[in-house]
């Protein structure tokens, strides 16, 4: 795990948020000399993310500790398995333990309920991604438990992929000029990202009904996200799909459907099952339950 300069600045925020000016009970009962060695246990069964923000929060407190992960990020670890040592003075480790901690517990949860969500659409061509629905000045770290979690990422941000979203579309009809029209205004919106696309930059609509389907199939875009639509209508969205390929001969329209929306650990096999390419799970970031972890002394 590659730490960025981004986000070790943030890792030392959260430090600084949990030990202010300095840890008043540790430094109170313990001799600064004091060491010991320490193991992070795993209190139940997970699958685990975020080893090197937990050894980032070490180092940034004090750079002798030494951090030994036992395991791999991404790896299925057993209740009651130590998960790494960590060795140093106990002023250091102590101080530092909580912000640790709660790293690991946070990003192992993201992984382990990605790794839940990928099982249950097993046999399906259906790709388990997440959104941006992350923690401000966290989102890398975030993205990559859902990369643990066999999970893949959608746009990082509003700069490495065209979404074209229903509040676009309202602000288009907004305007005077434009015929208050949603399939008007799709097609609009769509020749406008055609046009001013950089290279390489794929650009996705996002439609909540199958009229809106049918405008935007018309114009090739990429993807057509399915937003929050039953699931009869995807069904049908995905029969659609597949009937203006085959009559487009299958020459460059290789569009792609994403379901989004309404989706959770229940009902996303059926949805998968329905034939769509990817699912989207804003919950995978903002929902997931963090694990339990603990650091105890060897």
């Amino acid at each position: 795990m590659i730490i960025d300069s981004f986000t070790k600045r943030a890792i030392q925020q959260a430090l600084k948020d949990d030990i202010g000016s300095r840890d008043i009970t540790t430094s109170a009962v313990l001799h600064k000399a004091k060491r010991a060695k320490f193991v992070i246990l795993a209190k139940q069964e997970f699958v685990i993310s975020g080893l090197g923000a937990a050894e980032t929060a070490f180092e940034l407190v004090d750079e002798t500790i030494r951090f030994k992960p036992l395991v791999n990020d991404g790896s299925g670890v057993a209740k009651s398995k130590a998960i790494a040592y960590v060795d140093g003075r106990c002023w250091s480790v102590l101080s530092a333990e909580r912000t640790a901690l709660n790293f690991l517990c946070w990003l192992s949860g993201i992984s382990t309920l990605t790794r839940r969500f990928v099982k249950a659409v097993e046999g399906t061509k259906a790709q388990i991604t997440d959104t941006r629905k992350t923690i401000p000045a966290f989102r890398h770290l975030q993205k990559y438990a859902v990369r643990m979690g066999k999970g893949l990422n959608h746009r990082f941000g509003l700069y490495d992929q065209i979404l074209i979203k229903d509040n676009h579309i309202a602000s288009i009809m907004a305007e005077p000029t434009v015929v208050k029209d949603r399939r008007a205004a799709i097609r609009s919106a769509l020749e406008a990202a055609k046009k001013s696309i950089a290279k390489g930059k794929k650009i996705e609509v996002e439609i909540d009904n199958l009229d809106m389907l049918k405008a935007a199939l018309s114009l090739n875009p990429d993807i057509i996200m399915l937003d929050n639509m039953s699931l009869a209508d995807i069904k049908e969205a995905v029969k659609l799909r597949d009937a203006y390929r085959f009559r487009a001969g299958d020459l460059g329209f290789n569009l792609l459907l994403e379901a989004s929306g309404g989706i959770n650990i229940e009902n996303v096999r059926e949805v998968a099952e329905a034939g769509v390419d990817s699912i989207s799970v804003g919950a995978l970031t903002h929902s997931a339950p963090a694990v339990d972890i603990s650091l105890e002394v060897r």
